[in-house]
């Protein structure tokens, strides 16, 4: 029989990030992205148009029908199951994410496996160059190199 548990350990630090996401969506478009070998997937939210639902006592964020987060026990102590399209990517804690900051906004780029999804709190719409400067961003965290993510420099 399966134990799980959410320790203290990984509700702080899984709970500040979900915290962290949450305040991403306070802008009024935030990009989402998909990068693996085979390419980059982009999606932009207009937060005015889509549902932002912040659960604080569940630990969930939802998004309209585009993306949804939430801080769930484990048996490694807790995790972060982000949900966007298709794509379920699961954060353990430590190492699995980046914080970076441009000119353009704020982004959190998660890593599970080759691929990596990243939310970007965008400071204006991106009219021009969107693919360039999502990838741009992507690129202080994510290293890639032959179709391949080779180093990930995780934040914290």
């Amino acid at each position: 029989m399966a134990v799980s548990n959410l320790d203290m350990h990984a509700l702080f630090v899984l709970g500040d990030l979900r915290a962290k996401l949450v305040k991403q969506f306070q802008s009024r478009f935030v990009y989402v992205t998909e990068q693996n070998a085979e390419g980059i997937y982009i999606a932009e939210i207009d937060t005015e148009e889509a549902l932002v639902v912040d659960d604080k006592p569940g630990l969930k964020l939802k998004v309209g029908d585009h993306f949804s987060a939430s801080v769930l026990p484990s048996r490694e102590g807790g995790k972060l199951d982000i949900k966007f399209r298709e794509i379920k990517l699961t954060v353990y804690g430590l190492g699995d994410y980046a914080f970076v900051t441009t000119a353009d906004g704020q982004a959190i780029v998660f890593k599970e496996g080759h691929s990596v999804v990243m939310v970007f709190a965008a400071h204006q719409q991106l009219q021009e160059g969107l693919t360039k400067t999502l990838k741009a961003v992507t690129a202080k965290a994510a290293k890639w190199r032959k179709g391949e993510l080779v180093t990930f420099k995780a934040s914290e």
